[in-house]
């Protein structure tokens, strides 16, 4: 909300009136600023005052530049060197147009998205985003606290399940205290220095020229996990809808657009595309062909890419930044259910709401039972961000929907915006095709069934992808038909006018 001051201005001057900006953070405490009313106005402290203002973009930079990415880039290299670098650039760039896409909508509503959704489409497909959304944060979550967990015991030697019992209560009550400002300042404090540590490592190592040769888009033979698990880390379920829901708790509008703009460019396109490409290019150029002693890419075996920086130290820095990664990933994915569940309930989703705060430390205790699931860390990390991809076309569906409805947003949305929209899903879905491909060519080889029966996991990806693209698909065809019924009427309306000087012409001559 913007409370005018000083409204009528010196007419000799041509300095802004000065406005309040109030907002509500996390915990629902006034967050209150005073700006320019044109932030437009060129300033030698512009710059400072956005630094200063930044922060929503960076908790889902944050949670982006996580131990899965991580996992993510260091597989695609040392599994096929330069050859998937432009996947790793167009990531960033795809990260970054489907956080304006929804920023965008989050500062025209000032509402949570569940909310924005029920009051135009009901609560049917309210609750199927909600579910969709809860079951890729939800996975995402019990195996990022089984790596966080994981990680504390290679660097403590302390029991991963005790680890588990620590970390529990001391996330519940940083969220149910701290809350999203905690949030925030950690993240953009660990993000700055994950970055800072492969990056310095970039620049010890030798980059072949072949590295060019990287930008070219190929589609090597089982790539398509890799390619959705670098796609999903960017594009995912979870960072589109928590947009709006970050935007509401620093209190921004369309006043802030510009600022949300730079916040986002920031914190996705430069500070996670550097930090997706800075590690993919060390992992291409040390990690590649994998070593002997590593036919399977564990921690310590990754944390060979840091020994030209690092020396015998380079197991402890990345175990470090694997930690930071996994900490800042895990508090940050932690507040995504709730609010959404929340939002859907019609509860406060600050924690002066008891049953919010109840509901965020319930989650942070339950998500614990992650530390005793089972398998391969790397590769459990890059199969939920291949899941989370298959989750969000669905979401960018409902923003897509949203922008372009008079009615939820005030003015509908412009060619570039929709054009963005559909690029995102049209990449998307390709990636989704590619990784699916993966998964049953051994069967189709095979001619049977049996080597996608012997992973349950398949089965229930291959279920919920043809359930959630199903349900895509009729909301789809629910806008289309909006829209056409739209226009045949809006054309009724014109021809109607012609229609009745004819009649009463033809009544009079009568």
């Amino acid at each position: 909300m913007i409370h005018e001051e000083n409204s009528h201005a010196d007419a000799g001057t041509d300095e802004p009136s000065p406005a309040t900006v109030v907002g509500q953070d996390v915990e629902g405490n006034d967050d209150e600023r005073e700006v320019s009313v044109k932030d437009a106005e060129p300033s030698k402290f512009a710059w400072a005052k956005a630094i200063l203002w930044i922060g929503p973009a960076w908790v889902a930079s944050a949670i982006a530049a996580g131990p899965a990415t991580m996992a993510s880039v260091l597989g695609a290299g040392s599994a096929f060197e330069y050859k998937l670098l432009w996947v790793v650039i167009l990531s960033a760039f795809l990260g970054m147009m489907s956080q304006l896409l929804s920023m965008r909508l989050g500062l025209l509503t000032e509402d949570g998205i569940v909310s924005v959704v029920e009051k135009k489409l009901g609560k049917f497909w309210a609750w199927v985003l909600v579910v969709d959304t809860v079951i890729a944060a939800g996975l995402a979550q019990l195996v990022l606290v089984k790596g966080l967990c994981d990680v504390s015991e290679e660097i403590t030697g302390l029991d991963a399940r005790i680890w588990a019992a620590i970390w529990s209560p001391v996330l519940a009550l940083s969220l149910t205290i701290g809350g999203y400002k905690l949030l925030e300042f950690v993240a953009k404090i660990l993000v700055v220095g994950l970055v800072g540590i492969f990056v310095a490592a970039l620049f010890t190592v030798s980059i072949s020229s072949k590295a060019a040769s990287g930008l070219i888009p190929t589609l090597p033979a089982g790539s398509g996990n890799n390619i959705a698990a670098i796609l999903g880390g960017a594009v995912h379920i979870t960072l589109i809808t928590m947009q709006s829901y970050t935007m509401k708790a620093r209190g921004w509008d369309m006043s802030n657009h510009r600022l949300a703009c730079v916040d986002i460019v920031l914190s996705m396109l430069f500070a996670f595309g550097t930090y997706s490409v800075a590690i993919f290019l060390v992992a291409a150029a040390e990690l590649f062909p994998v070593p002997e002693q590593c036919p399977v890419l564990t921690p310590t075996c990754a944390s060979l890419a840091l020994e030209p920086i690092a020396g015998s130290s380079s197991k402890w820095l990345f175990l470090i930044g694997l930690w930071c990664a996994s900490f800042t990933t895990v508090g940050g994915n932690s507040v995504i259910p709730p609010f959404l569940v929340a939002d859907k309930l019609g509860w406060g989703t600050t924690i002066k709401d008891m049953r919010f705060r109840i509901m965020l430390g319930c989650w942070a205790f339950i998500c614990g039972v992650g530390v005793f699931l089972q398998g391969d860390l790397f590769q459990s990390l890059r199969n939920i961000l291949a899941v989370g991809l298959i989750a969000t076309p669905f979401a960018l569906v409902i923003v897509l929907y949203m922008l372009n409805d008079e009615k939820t947003v005030g003015v509908t949305a412009g060619i570039l915006a929709n054009a963005t929209g559909l690029l995102l899903l049209g990449i998307s879905w390709l990636s989704i095709g590619y990784y699916l491909y993966d998964m049953i060519e051994p069967a189709v080889e095979a001619s049977s069934f049996a080597p996608i029966s012997d992973d349950p996991a398949n089965i229930l990806v291959l279920i919920f992808t043809f359930v959630i693209t199903t349900l895509t698909f009729v909301l789809i065809g629910f806008f289309v038909r909006e829209k056409w019924m739209a226009r045949k009427h809006e054309t009724r309306s014109e021809m109607l006018p012609q229609t009745l000087p004819n009649a009463s012409s033809i009544a009079a001559s009568e």
